[in-house]
C-alpha cells in the first residue's frame, strides 16, 4: 500500500508493485462495493448494475488494472475532487 497523499506527479499513479507509473497504463474497473447480479436476475438488476451509479463527491475506492504493467487488480482509494490516490492496495478475492 502507498503513504497517503503519494501520487508523485500529475498523471502517475503509484502501484504498489511496479512503482509510480503514467496513469495511462492503467484501466478504471469499477466499484468494488457494488454487488454484481448473480444468475438468473432480471434485465432491469443488470441495468441498474451497469449504468445506475452515484456519483460521489470526495474519497471513493475503486477497481484498476495495471493493463500495461504487471497486469494485477488493485483498489485504489481516489479524492474525485482532487484526483489525488490516498493508498493502493492489490485486489483479493
Amino acid at each position: 500500500m502507498t503513504d497517503a497523499g503519494l501520487t508523485p506527479a500529475p498523471g502517475s499513479f503509484p502501484c504498489p508493485f511496479c512503482g509510480p507509473r503514467d496513469e495511462a497504463e492503467f484501466r478504471y474497473g469499477g466499484d468494488p462495493d457494488v454487488a454484481r447480479p448473480g444468475p438468473g436476475s432480471s434485465d432491469e438488476d443488470w441495468a441498474r448494475y451497469l449504468y445506475v451509479r452515484e456519483n460521489r463527491r470526495g474519497l471513493v475506492r475503486e477497481y484498476w488494472v495495471h493493463a500495461q504493467g504487471c497486469g494485477l487488480w488493485l483498489i485504489a482509494e481516489r479524492d474525485t475532487v482532487t484526483h489525488l490516490i490516498q493508498s493502493v492496495r492489490e485486489a483479493t478475492p
